[in-house]
């Protein structure tokens, strides 16, 4: 399905943007702390915009499966290829706040 792989793009995209976010906060957190604040938040807002996504995700595959019974192979495949560097490359942003506070 062509909206699991945009939606996929888009959650890249805000994991991406928050890791940006973070390592600017981390990198001025001393010398601008109020700047460091909002990039933190910034950061943390990424990660919301991406869960928000990937409920969506889950909700579209949800419904294919009450609608359609279980979802082709290859649509299958992409997501679980999909999610999994998703939750990598989130456990490392969120290593990276945690250095923040």
């Amino acid at each position: 399905m062509k909206i699991i792989e945009k939606l996929s793009d888009k959650i890249t995209h805000e994991i991406d943007e928050a890791e940006s976010y973070i390592k600017c906060a981390l990198e001025e957190k001393d010398n601008f702390p109020q700047v460091a604040d909002i990039f933190y938040r910034i950061a943390n807002e990424k990660l919301a915009h991406m869960n928000l996504l990937h409920e969506q995700v889950v909700t579209i595959i949800n419904n294919y499966r009450k609608e359609k019974g279980e979802p082709p192979e290859a649509m299958q495949m992409l997501y679980d290829i999909l999610h999994r560097k998703h939750i990598d490359h989130v456990t490392a942003v969120k290593g990276m706040i945690s250095l923040y506070k």
